[in-house]
């Protein structure tokens, strides 16, 4: 699952993990991730951290405290490259995080 509110970070993404062969889902904000993840569950989610609502940190803590969800690995992806939000980001439980702009590699 990809959990961005920026069109181009997710056109970016969806075109580098399809042609990977990854079936993906979207989510333009925390709380439609969290209200998707009802349904389906994903291997992994990539969530932004800066979004309009509920930012990725709040999200990713709301997973976290869901049985159902508190599993699912979570990548961080941000623009901001400074060490307090990535160590935030860990302390939340995610398991990496992702500095944008990307490289396919």
């Amino acid at each position: 699952m990809i959990v961005d509110n920026d069109y181009r970070n997710t056109k970016l993404m969806l075109n580098i993990l399809e042609i990977s062969g990854f079936n993906l889902m979207i989510a333009e904000d925390g709380e439609s991730a969290i209200e998707n993840l009802k349904n389906v569950l994903p291997d992994l989610i990539l969530l932004d951290v800066m979004m309009p609502g509920i930012d990725g940190f709040e999200t990713c803590s709301r997973l976290q405290e869901l049985e159902k969800t508190k599993n699912i690995p979570i990548i961080f992806m941000t623009a901001v490259s400074a060490p307090e939000p990535r160590i935030k980001g860990l302390n939340l439980g995610a398991v990496d995080y992702i500095v944008k702009p990307f490289k396919t590699e």
